[in-house]
């Protein structure tokens, strides 16, 4: 049974770092492309982050350009866990994170607040 189990989010400043993870099992994680998208109140989902599998001409990562340079996914094989490190966060990035792997399997969602 496949499983996407999130851990981390939660409140913080301004320029401040959260770190999310999301811990994978029923699958091996490394023949499979993950991504992590959010939603934000009254708006549309959006991906923010994908890291690709090995067997995809080695690990390669996408940024959505709005987090490009802050944000950084990456993956542990081994520990079949997916990382989005979230760096000089910004209010315009709260929202509810999720990770997926396509297509159709989701984490259960975590709330990120940027406030001060």
């Amino acid at each position: 049974q496949v499983e996407l189990v999130q851990h981390g989010g939660g409140l913080v400043q301004p320029g401040g770092s959260l770190r999310l993870s999301c811990a994978t099992s029923g699958f091996t994680l490394g023949r499979f492309p993950i991504a992590w998208f959010r939603q934000a109140p009254g708006k549309e989902r959006e991906g923010v982050a994908c890291t690709s599998s090995r067997e995809d001409r080695g690990s390669s990562t996408l940024y959505a350009d709005s987090v490009k340079g802050r944000f950084i996914i990456s993956r542990d094989n081994d520990k079949s866990t997916v990382t989005l490190r979230m760096n000089n966060l910004k209010p315009e990035d709260t929202a509810i994170y999720t990770c997926n792997m396509a297509p159709h399997y989701w984490g259960q969602g975590t709330q990120v607040t940027v406030s001060s």
